[in-house]
């Protein structure tokens, strides 16, 4: 038997993304967006409020970065979620992390933060508060490359946000193989 709980933005695992812009003034900012993800091969989708200094930074700057969020990071990736940039200027000294602008977007990359995509601003709908963005880099901190040269989520250790019990959990192991296995039902 099933529970009806209603319509509820409930997936799992919901990634914990963290955007990163640089203020009218230069001042690096960044927030924490849990609903988003990536909506065409080179482009990614986040419901962002129109009242974040993030939106406005975006709007400003048309560009911004996306980390993902890791369990080693994740105090300091919760606090940009709950400061606002409206209200606290620095907040990202709280944090403690470090920034490097972009290569290829006006946008800062967090340091500490191992696996970013660059981005360049496709749209924004206040009304319906979808962002999107086109995907121009994606980078990563070497300490998190496996031994074939590309990402190792074991390394990065990235972490997803659970809405049903407001709780940030860790993936799992690999169960396996995409694009594969299903060929045994053939």
């Amino acid at each position: 038997m099933r529970k009806n709980f209603g319509a509820k933005p409930w997936t799992y695992p919901q990634p914990v993304l963290i955007l990163a812009t640089y203020g009218s003034d230069g001042t690096a900012d960044a927030m924490n967006a849990a609903w988003g993800g990536i909506s065409e091969a080179d482009e990614i989708s986040i419901c962002i409020s129109e009242e974040h200094k993030t939106t406005a930074n975006i709007l400003d700057r048309k560009a911004f970065t996306v980390s993902m969020a890791t369990v080693e990071q994740m105090v300091a990736c919760d606090y940009v979620g709950i400061v606002s940039g409206n209200n606290v200027a620095n907040k990202l000294e709280k944090t403690g992390w470090h920034t490097t602008k972009s290569e290829f977007v006006d946008a800062p990359v967090i340091d500490e933060l191992p696996m970013t995509l660059e981005c360049s601003l496709v749209s924004y709908d206040p009304a319906t508060c979808r962002l999107v963005g086109k995907i121009v880099n994606v980078s990563a901190d070497e300490k998190v490359l496996g031994d074939d040269g590309k990402i190792d989520p074991d390394k990065l250790q990235p972490i997803t946000f659970d809405p049903i019990h407001s709780a940030y959990r860790k993936l799992g192991e690999k169960v396996g193989n995409a694009f594969r296995d299903g060929s045994q039902l053939k």
